[in-house]
């Protein structure tokens, strides 16, 4: 695991169950280092957003439950408490869809990622201020209805609304997912920044696994619910079974990790 700092969250071994019947994790553990970037990299179904929703205690919406294994942050165990309590312990998820309140302005949505704050109206404009410093664009469209912006403005309201509530860590589901690759970069450059200079640590799940590995501290890959690989991000990047896999994601041939794994072995066993 990165040595980044002391380790914040870390998921042991949990087993998720839908509607008393689906079992859709599989034993998946998982750590993020204080102050480190940790990427959750799998294709469309692989469990990611499930993980998230576990560990931000989410899944009681969707009639899902963690029925084995334990979730633990800054060394508490967190399984039984409610959402809201984790956002005050200061651990936010930022939903996959870019969710707006459409009929608010931007200014308005930003405002409501404050609203278990007790420390004043003062420190709450200084949050603001600081949203706007690292997503300028924010600034300019803030009186604008959030219904009435780009996808990429409406991600930036989002991670931006995540930021005025404080956190010590975002969970940060599919922040790439229907943004032009420019606009991709820009994001992630920003999370990056709000990673560095203000200590923010990141759970973040991903389908770009390219984009995602360049600036994660580590990366774990998961597959029908079980993590298949993991380790730090550039020797994920590097990594030609994971290459393999995630070129053939992009070219439409559906692979399983653990067949691309099989068959490379068998093809360094010939050679």
């Amino acid at each position: 695991m990165s040595d980044t700092g002391n380790t914040l969250l870390s998921v042991n071994n949990i087993e998720v169950i839908y509607d008393h019947v689906i079992l859709v994790l599989k034993g998946v553990s998982l750590e993020v280092p204080e102050g480190g970037i940790v990427a959750l990299l799998g294709a469309n179904g692989a469990g990611k957003t499930t993980t998230l929703k576990a560990v931000s205690n989410l899944l009681g919406a969707e009639r899902g439950d963690v029925t084995k294994g334990s979730i633990e942050y800054m060394g508490d165990q967190i399984d039984k408490l409610t959402p809201s309590e984790l956002v005050k312990r200061g651990v936010i998820q930022v939903m996959e869809g870019r969710h707006c309140f459409e009929h608010l302005t931007v200014e308005e949505n930003l405002m409501t990622g404050a609203y278990t704050r007790t420390d004043g109206r003062a420190a709450i404009e200084e949050s603001l201020e600081k949203v706007f410093h690292y997503f300028p664009r924010l600034r300019e469209r803030s009186t604008s209805l959030a219904g009435y912006t780009s996808g990429g403005e409406q991600q930036m309201v989002a991670i931006g609304r995540a930021l005025m509530a404080n956190p010590k860590m975002i969970l940060l589901d599919e922040p790439s997912m229907g943004l032009a690759p420019q606009l991709v970069e820009e994001i992630f450059e920003i999370v990056h920044r709000l990673n560095k200079k203000e200590g923010v640590s990141i759970l973040l799940a991903e389908q770009n696994a390219m984009v995602g590995l360049r600036y994660a501290d580590y990366g774990y890959i998961l597959e029908n619910g079980r993590v298949v690989m993991d380790g730090d991000g550039e020797s994920l990047r590097s990594n030609e079974d994971v290459k393999e896999f995630y070129l053939g994601l992009e070219s439409g041939e559906r692979k399983s990790f653990r067949d691309v794994k099989h068959y490379r072995r068998r093809k360094r066993w010939l050679s």
